[in-house]
């Protein structure tokens, strides 16, 4: 950040009076310019053995395969957005089921979550950030063409669990990948 969204002046990076962590502060102003983690919400919609998947429209990762999910918007709740990422990105409508997984992805300020859900119909098309949209079974999943770990992760639990016919919640970290 480099100017005050409130005045326009350029801001500081310093801790503010009653605070632990560096934050931008206007000096002109006083705003302290708080930055947190964006949440990105989705699901897992099924239908009967198999998994709704979206191929990228968009970067990062233009062509692979992920579940439909993205960011929160205001006045929404992680219900209310999850729904809307699956109709935005499949046109596909789902019942929102269980809270299944939130992961952490600190080294880009994120925080996943993921709902399980069941499509309502198999009326479905891909939506402007999607090339194509596809329902695959566990042996179909193109699992070298995964767009995130943050997918594989709970896409591998998800099968496993339901071999199991045991589900449960999940929460992890996902660190950023070595080079």
């Amino acid at each position: 950040m480099k100017y005050c969204s409130n005045c326009g002046t350029p801001v500081e990076l310093r801790v503010p009076a009653g605070d632990t962590l560096p934050r931008y502060v206007c000096p002109a102003c006083g705003v302290i310019h708080y930055q947190n983690p964006k949440m990105v919400v989705g699901c897992i919609p099924e239908w009967e053995d198999k998994i709704l998947l979206c191929r990228r429209a968009i970067e990062p990762r233009h062509g692979l395969w992920t579940l439909p999910a993205g960011f929160m918007e205001n006045a929404e709740t992680l219900v209310q957005a999850a729904a809307r990422e699956t109709l935005e990105e499949a046109n596909a409508r789902v019942e929102m089921g269980p809270l299944y997984a939130i992961y952490n992805l600190p080294h880009i300020d994120q925080v996943h979550l993921l709902f399980r859900a069941r499509l309502l119909d198999l009326d479905f098309k891909p939506g402007i950030e999607s090339l194509e949209v596809q329902l695959f079974s566990e042996t179909e999943i193109p699992w070298d063409a995964l767009a995130f770990r943050v997918i594989r992760e709970p896409l591998q639990r998800y099968f496993e669990e339901r071999r199991q016919g045991q589900w449960g919640f999940h929460m992890g970290t996902i660190a950023a990948e070595q080079k």
